[in-house]
């Protein structure tokens, strides 16, 4: 049997597999892998060069930079803004997703533009108690249709590049907009009224919640916001100029601090360090004595309407529970020094099913005892390694490096300029940035391999045989070539979308920059042989070939969104149909008016 014959056998089965959903789509793609290997269609040398691809390298390098956007609390601030325009509705939601991500899709490659916002959209996700699902397959489709508008998308560099090669004045970064926007805009609005209603309907686990709502469950939970009062630090004060660390663990008990709104500057955790100044505004946890008041030298303040920044990101709230054999069972806080030793703030006890609030220091602590805690998130997590005492719940939004924002900021701008300037190659560029932000600690090695999205990287990996496989044995090219000598003497428009069509279903399978590599020598071939000017059979090409929208394997962005959203190869199918016919309608008529084929 002919390599092309092997070839198409496995490409059928793999699609009915993955057409089924039997098995996860990563290890059809393993299969699919070995399956080329051991039939001797792919060279063993090429079997596992996938794993080296730049496609892969890419999103490897990628999601390590949402590793540190989300750490550094980047992410988490552009999902505030998207819910604070968006809020819950799930329209809304979804338009500005789309749209944000076609607009920054023009300025920078199409899997850095998703690396950028993949984690700001899991935060609106847990922010606005929306599904992933809802989200982020808008999320990818936005992103591809923003860069069929723009010449830095890869596919219409090569094509641009061909046509410089084949001595033809090549496309500026602006020839694509007048036909790839149009597209771009029809894309968003089937997504937002049509495409959205087509998405799976899962529902919102309880493990993503939002930092807002764990915080106000667990306020409520332990009846704090009934006992939040607010004081000024007065002239004279037996509290002025003095370290929290410093305070009698008696006076920290009395007058139990959750966050201090300091004169000047923003408010700031009760850490040990933390220094008291006169005219500091303190939140404090219950209702002090007026003798108390006069005593410690403050003042109390009328509440104030609005919420309290009792919490923030970065030093979120969480519970935690006594072990079963800890050795502070019989212990109080100011014994164990639980402040210092731990940097963090106990809010309240919950014992025997009710809250405690009073006398909380001193309070011996029982097996089975939670505490409301709070503090950075860096000390959050080492509660993970202790044996006392065990964490219950965490904000999965948590900013751990919240000085860092900056730096990961400036570097990620960095990265991604010098990916769009295309001075170097996208993969080496991105995983150069990653690698500076591993050097300047705005993220740990660990914290980032344990994100990674291995499931596409795996997908992409096997999936690139099949790529070869279809280029080296000539089955792409002779299936084009066949097609168009079957078409005979037609308009030019018809050949066009030929094109547009061939384009398309080529990419459903073939991911990268392979499928315009193989058909953009033959568009130029038709060109010259029809009489057609070869710039708009050109962009056909390039434009056919980000029709991406069927399968998750026909753009790296689809496979980064798979997983964290719960997709099948189904749910792209169902979605991405009726926008690919709607994309193909929308290029030809622009190359019908536009180029005047």
């Amino acid at each position: 049997m002919s390599h092309q014959w092997i070839t198409v056998i496995i490409l059928f089965i793999a699609i009915l597999l993955l057409s089924l959903t039997k098995l996860r789509s990563d290890l059809i793609a393993l299969m699919v892998m070995l399956a080329l290997g051991i039939t001797g269609v792919v060279d063993h040398n090429q079997i596992f060069s996938g794993f080296a691809s730049s496609a892969v390298m890419t999103i490897l390098g990628i999601s390590m930079i949402s590793v540190a956007l989300q750490q550094t609390g980047a992410a988490n601030a552009i999902g505030r803004l998207l819910f604070k325009i968006g809020g819950r509705n799930e329209i809304l939601l979804v338009f500005w997703v789309s749209f944000f991500s076609a607009v920054l899709s023009l300025f920078m490659n199409n899997i850095a533009a998703v690396g950028v916002l993949l984690p700001a959209v899991m935060s609106l996700s847990r922010r606005s108690q929306t599904s992933p699902g809802r989200m982020l397959l808008p999320l990818a489709f936005g992103t591809i249709l923003g860069g069929m508008a723009t010449l830095l998308t890869t596919s219409n560099i090569i094509v641009s590049g061909a046509l410089k090669d084949a001595g033809i004045s090549g496309f500026g970064l602006l020839d694509f907009f007048p036909v790839g926007a149009p597209v771009a805009l029809v894309g968003i609005l089937y997504v937002v009224f049509i495409g959205r209603n087509l998405l799976p309907k899962t529902e919102v686990s309880s493990k993503n919640t939002s930092p807002q709502t764990l915080s106000e469950k667990l306020m409520a939970q332990y009846q704090l916001d009934n006992e939040i009062t607010q004081v000024r630090v007065l002239p004279g004060s037996l509290l002025a100029d003095k370290s929290v660390s410093s305070l009698d663990c008696k006076i920290t008990d009395q007058m139990h601090m959750i966050r201090i709104l300091p004169k000047k500057g923003r408010p700031q955790v009760v850490s040990p360090e933390a220094i008291l100044h006169a005219g500091d505004i303190l939140i404090i946890n219950g209702k002090p004595s007026e003798s108390l008041m006069v005593e410690f030298g403050l003042a109390t303040l009328p509440p104030i309407k609005g919420e309290l920044p009792i919490t923030d990101a970065a030093n979120p709230l969480a519970e935690v529970l006594l072990s079963p054999h800890s050795q502070w069972v019989g212990k109080s806080l100011c014994e164990i020094n639980f402040r210092i030793r731990y940097g963090l703030n106990v809010f309240a006890f919950w014992r025997q099913g009710n809250p405690i609030h009073e006398n909380i220091a001193n309070l011996k602590l029982q097996t089975g005892d939670a505490l409301l805690v709070q503090g950075g998130t860096e000390y959050i997590r080492q509660l993970e390694r202790e044996k006392d005492l065990v964490l219950l719940e965490e904000d999965p939004d948590s900013v751990v490096r919240p000085k860092k924002l900056g730096l990961a900021l400036l570097i990620t701008i960095l990265t991604l300029g010098f990916a769009a300037l295309d001075i170097l190659p996208v993969a080496l560029v991105v995983l150069a940035g990653a690698v500076l932000l591993l050097l300047t600690g705005c993220m740990s090695l660990n914290d980032a391999f344990q994100r990674i999205e291995w499931k596409a990287i795996f997908l992409i990996a096997g999936m690139w045989p099949l790529t070869i496989a279809l280029r080296d044995t000539g089955l792409a090219a002779g299936v084009t070539t066949s097609l168009l000598n079957w078409l005979g003497p037609v308009s030019p428009l018809i050949v066009a979308a030929f094109f547009v069509i061939i384009s398309m279903l080529l990419t459903q399978f073939m991911s990268g920059p392979i499928a315009p590599i193989i058909i953009i020598p033959l568009a130029l071939s038709a060109a010259k042989n029809f009489g057609i000017d070869p710039h708009p059979l050109a962009l056909a090409v390039a434009l056919g070939c980000s029709v991406a929208f069927i399968t998750p394997f026909s753009h790296p962005v689809n496979i980064m969104v798979m997983n964290p959203g719960g997709y099948t190869f189904k749910d792209y199918a169902r979605v991405g149909f009726p926008l690919t016919l709607l994309s193909i309608t929308t290029i030809l008529l622009g190359l019908h008016f536009i180029w005047g084929l």
